[in-house]
């Protein structure tokens, strides 16, 4: 809520169009709902029943939905052997960085299991579906009309649940924790990604969900003090390499020097 307010504040700021037609407003409904109502509300019911490994290992597949979905919907991402097997690697590579975590017990950590592979799946379908039909309109657009649709069931379903957050006791930290996941987590990552999802390939956009676990073990050492083990080593060299896998095989397909001929 507090991101919408932000963004529709620079919408009108920077006198940002708003959709001339029902196609567009339909798009920012079901891609809202797909990517903050289901994707975010499904992590966060998920990850109360399953380690923050699996949970991470089970969001990683993200790319490789987006891979499958963007096939059969953008002409110029078809899927090709490199990129499954860059996808598959950096997948693995998430595996292997949280390897001593991946345990699974009772029949909530299944359902939890569940909703992070689903979760993966709706912003994958969401993300495409921007790709596909959304190019016309602009960033700040694209990510405040989806949180504007996806907002609204994650209230109707959150208030009766699990009580008005105005009656919460916020702390000082709780308070800047929110306010930076709205700013920074939110509006600015999520302008700065419809900007990049315009500009490139949405299965290389996507990836940024096998490049999360790589950042969070970095930051960890670096902010935490957290010991390097052989599993973020190996693990993070095969993320890299996946993704290099896939960057390489688009350099190929697009030199920069052109042969003339006569």
């Amino acid at each position: 809520m507090i991101a919408a307010l932000i963004l529709f504040t620079l919408i009108a700021v920077r006198r940002v169009p708003f959709p001339d037609n029902a196609k567009d407003w339909l798009l920012l409904a079901v891609c809202g709902v797909l990517s903050f109502s289901l994707n975010y509300g499904l992590v966060f019911w998920g990850e109360q029943y399953i380690s923050s490994g699996l949970a991470a290992l089970l969001q990683s597949t993200l790319p490789a939905f987006g891979l499958i979905i963007a096939h059969f919907y953008l002409p110029g991402e078809r899927m090709t052997l490199p990129r499954i097997a860059g996808v598959l690697l950096g997948v693995l590579g998430v595996g292997v960085i949280f390897s001593n975590q991946l345990q699974v017990s009772g029949p909530r950590a299944l359902w939890g299991s569940a909703a992070l592979v689903g979760s993966a799946f709706c912003a994958a379908y969401a993300n495409v579906l921007v790709k596909t039909y959304g190019l016309n309109l602009q960033p700040t657009m694209l990510a405040g009309g989806q949180m504007l649709f996806g907002l609204v069931p994650l209230l109707l379903i959150g208030i009766p649940l699990e009580g008005n957050p105005l009656n919460y006791h916020w702390t000082p930290v709780a308070v800047f924790s929110l306010f930076y996941l709205a700013i920074v987590g939110t509006v600015i990552a999520f302008v700065l990604y419809y900007w990049l999802v315009q500009k490139m390939d949405v299965t290389k956009t996507m990836l940024i969900a096998l490049v999360t676990p790589v950042t969070a073990v970095i930051l960890g050492m670096l902010v935490l003090k957290e010991e390097m083990h052989w599993r973020s080593l190996i693990g993070g060299a095969m993320i890299i390499s996946g993704i290099a896998l896939i960057v390489a095989q688009r350099a190929r397909k697009s030199p920069s020097t052109k042969v003339s001929t006569g």
